[in-house]
């Protein structure tokens, strides 16, 4: 398994010939989309989709799938089997019976604050390896060796995405959401993390934007 984090929170995975792209919002690669055979996106913030340039790839390709919660997918019912209503507790096989097992968990983005409403959020556990919980604390109720770690956001303290990933335990917790940081911000966040989570059963990954990492 090959993974590609293409800005923020936005990772590109290659697994069994399949290309899944989670999360291509606005602070993402603009070309994130390209190659990609399925698309997952946990919630509608526009740092996580955006609505216009999902339309574009879906026009682009018509063997292109959408995986997410039923209120992003409510925005797309002109394409009846193009974009797919998904909750806690589906499993989803991508690409065939061959193909990309992912599990999904969540159900409700973290709250940002008791005045703005609570938005759907789903999480995605790809082929046993590699979970992405959007905007949310979610635990799978299964070992994830590999964590994508909200580093940053306007609901999450340092102090909170610490005691996730401990709570998780994951064998690597690798660093998203991080565009709201700056430079400064990224380097004291990562130390941060890296200080209360890191141990010799754990490494905190911070790959460039268009890194390949290869899991498993």
């Amino acid at each position: 398994m090959q993974l590609t984090k293409l800005g923020h929170s936005c990772i590109r995975i290659r697994v069994k010939g399949i290309t899944l792209v989670l999360d291509p919002g606005a602070l993402s690669d603009p070309d994130a989309l390209d190659g990609a055979d399925a698309v997952l996106v946990t919630h509608e913030h526009f740092d996580h989709v955006v609505p216009e340039t999902l339309r574009a790839a879906l026009a682009k390709n018509t063997d292109l799938q959408v995986w997410t919660n039923p209120a992003v997918a409510a925005q797309f019912t002109d394409l009846p089997g193009r974009v797919l209503p998904v909750r806690h507790g589906d499993t989803l096989l991508i690409g065939g019976q061959s193909g990309a097992a992912v599990h999904v968990y969540g159900e409700k983005h973290a709250t940002i604050h008791r005045d703005i409403p609570l938005v759907d959020n789903v999480g995605f556990l790809v082929e046993g390896e590699v979970f992405h919980p959007g905007d949310a604390l979610t635990v799978p109720d299964v070992p994830v060796p590999t964590l994508l770690t909200p580093a940053a956001a306007p609901w999450l303290k340092i102090s909170e995405a610490a005691d996730y990933v401990r709570e998780v335990a994951p064998r690597r917790a690798l660093l998203i959401h991080d565009a709201v940081l700056s430079d400064a911000g990224k380097e004291v966040h990562t130390r941060l993390l890296t200080g209360l989570t890191q141990g010799p059963d754990r490494a905190v990954l911070t790959p460039a934007a268009g890194e390949e990492v290869t899991l498993g």
